[in-house]
């Protein structure tokens, strides 16, 4: 049983991803480059023997159409006008699929793209044909960060099948990989060139002397970026453990509001306050018994309203004038009286 497998250069991978990138909707076209078949025999005692074939499709070209939609039509027919033009300058074997680039979708083929597998395999004479898919979405709101995803597809009696994409050249380089080592060479100019020139550029151990160099200053940003990573540390925890101090702080005072509001009651009306009743009599005794220099309120324009105290003050005075009144007429009969006695004791004597 087969393994199919694709393989493609990061250097297409990135074209293709800055095509889409700076295009306005989505791109479409075919691929370019070899299929190849690996058959691996497993020869054993116990068991029969195992054949292993391994289907590598190496992607090596793209070439884009230069509109939406003109490489068929909307029934999925192929227009082989325009397939002609595409591979003008490149032969049609070299054809080992077709690839499309959609954004803000899933990783899966549609109807109409299975449709337009089949005729373009029919039109191309090739049944072993890839889809390559790529879906790009935006990670940040001001487009400056795209993610882009990737993956191909089969088919294999007629179900499309998805298979693993490899890309070749793109993966972690050693520092082994930086090293650079004189070629061997017999010749004796050259030995004399690289005594004479070698010590100015490498190192005793046959190293260049700038990777030494550049592995000295990486050790010492290491160095630096773990120092700083450890004071971003120390600070994020002071900071944290001054939040929680002032998380307390705030639930001591909320309760202390709390129980501050519960003491006193809120129903309780504020008490009014009260008139001195001696400056009132006093006031009363300088400035008379009118109930406009004796009031505290005002109204809106600024002029002085009676108040009831000063009302109630001026009615009960009222009531006590006859009293007085009477009481005064009183004493004087009363002592016209005792006179008229006097007097009467004096004529009698």
């Amino acid at each position: 049983m087969s393994e199919p497998s694709v393989r493609i250069s990061g250097t297409v991978l990135a074209s293709l991803m800055f095509q889409h990138v700076n295009s306005d909707s989505d791109v479409e076209g075919l691929v370019l480059g070899e299929s190849s078949f690996h058959e691996q025999v497993t020869i054993s005692d116990s068991q029969s023997d195992h054949i292993h074939i391994e289907e590598i499709y190496n992607i090596q070209k793209h070439v884009a159409c230069l509109k939406l939609n003109i490489l068929y039509s909307s029934s999925g027919e192929v227009n082989l006008d325009v397939l002609q033009e595409m591979l003008a300058d490149n032969k049609q074997d070299s054809v080992i699929g077709w690839y499309r680039q959609r954004r803000h979708s899933e990783q899966h083929m549609t109807f109409r793209e299975k449709l337009v597998h089949d005729k373009l395999k029919s039109a191309l004479k090739n049944p072993h044909m890839i889809f390559l898919l790529l879906t790009s979405s935006r990670v940040t709101p001001t487009d400056s960060t795209h993610r882009m995803e990737y993956s191909a597809f089969t088919s294999r009696s007629r179900r499309f099948v998805n298979i693993p994409v490899l890309v070749t050249n793109l993966g972690l380089l050693e520092q082994q990989g930086y090293w650079k080592v004189s070629a061997p060479c017999s010749a004796s100019g050259y030995s004399l060139t690289m005594n004479k020139h070698g010590s100015r550029f490498f190192s005793p151990s046959g190293l260049l002397k700038e990777v030494d160099e550049m592995n000295k200053m990486n050790d010492s940003l290491q160095v630096e970026l773990q120092k700083a990573c450890r004071e971003v540390e120390e600070s994020e925890r002071a900071v944290e453990a001054l939040q929680l101090e002032v998380s307390a702080l705030r639930k001591s005072l909320r309760e202390k509001q709390q129980s501050s509001e519960g003491k006193v009651p809120g129903t309780s009306s504020p008490v009014e306050p009260r008139n001195n009743q001696l400056l009132l009599k006093a006031v009363r005794a300088l400035l008379g018994s009118c109930p406009l220099l004796l009031t505290q309120r005002l109204s809106l324009q600024a002029c002085p309203v009676p108040s009831r105290d000063t009302m109630a003050a001026d009615s009960d005075r009222e009531q006590e004038q006859p009293a007085l009144l009477q009481d005064g007429r009183g004493t004087k009969q009363r002592g016209a009286l005792q006179g008229r006695g006097r007097k009467r004791r004096r004529n009698n004597c």
